[in-house]
């Protein structure tokens, strides 16, 4: 099923997509939701963030293309940051330009993976039915930020902006990102910039949903971001980003 948050005449809900509408859902997303008789047609809703992480975690450095480009060694575990939950828009929400901040801002197209259940400490044979489903993701960066102060990387704040987590415009509950040929776009102004595989990844989405969840509690609704390959460029005020992902649907947003 492919789950959305969305906003029609003034009010909020989730539900799931059937054809060109929407299905109202009550109760709880990732706890059993009930259907309703409401049918909507999606060019009437608002997009939101298809959920709310209370963690945003990003990784890097998890394919072998851009470490071959870049000289990376393969990374022992996953390397992963924390995005504030605070930057996270959906679909056809506008990226903003930081009011403090005039460098280079940068678009990454990524695979989202959104947990279902609680994960602690889970085996990475069981940690697949630990995922809800997955989205397309622009995980924004800014760039000069990240290693302005030699002496502290500023990871953290260079990519949690408000707008810099874009993730939607669905959770696909039933996309398989090891399907052959599975593969990540991303477009700008519609001149594509990135085309990778994600099959491409030195770690799957369930041997980091293991590795993360020794460290730190996973919860219903935290956000992973699979990492980025070839092809990571600053983006102009006003360009369109989009972020494709065949199976699984378009993220669209417009920068500035």
């Amino acid at each position: 099923m492919k789950w959305l948050r969305f906003v029609h005449q003034g009010r909020a809900g989730f539900g799931a997509v059937e054809g060109s509408a929407v299905r109202r859902y009550s109760g709880e997303l990732f706890d059993a939701p009930l259907a309703s008789d409401e049918l909507i047609a999606l060019d009437a809703i608002s997009w939101l963030p298809p959920c709310q992480p209370g963690k945003l975690i990003g990784l890097w450095n998890n394919f072998r293309a851009a470490a071959l480009k870049n000289g990376w060694d393969q990374p022992a575990e996953p390397l992963y940051f924390l995005k504030s939950p605070g930057c996270v828009i959906g679909h056809r929400q506008a990226i903003a330009v930081p009011a403090a901040y005039d460098g280079r801002v940068a678009y990454e197209g990524e695979l989202a993976l959104v947990i279902g259940r609680l994960a602690r400490a889970v085996s990475v044979s069981d940690a697949a039915a630990h995922i809800f489903g997955y989205a397309c993701a622009n995980d924004v960066t800014a760039l000069a930020l990240l290693n302005r102060d030699p002496s502290f990387a500023q990871w953290t704040r260079a990519k949690s902006f408000d707008g810099f987590g874009a993730f939607g415009p669905v959770i696909d509950s039933g996309f398989d990102p090891a399907a052959a040929g599975a593969s990540l776009r991303t477009l700008v102004d519609g001149r594509e910039r990135q085309n990778y595989l994600l099959a491409d990844m030195f770690f799957s989405p369930a041997q980091i949903v293991s590795a993360l969840s020794q460290d730190m509690t996973l919860l219903p609704g935290d956000v992973i971001l699979c990492g980025t390959s070839l092809g990571v460029l600053p983006m102009k005020p006003g360009s369109t980003v989009e972020v494709v992902i065949d199976g699984l649907g378009t993220l669209a947003n417009t920068y500035g």
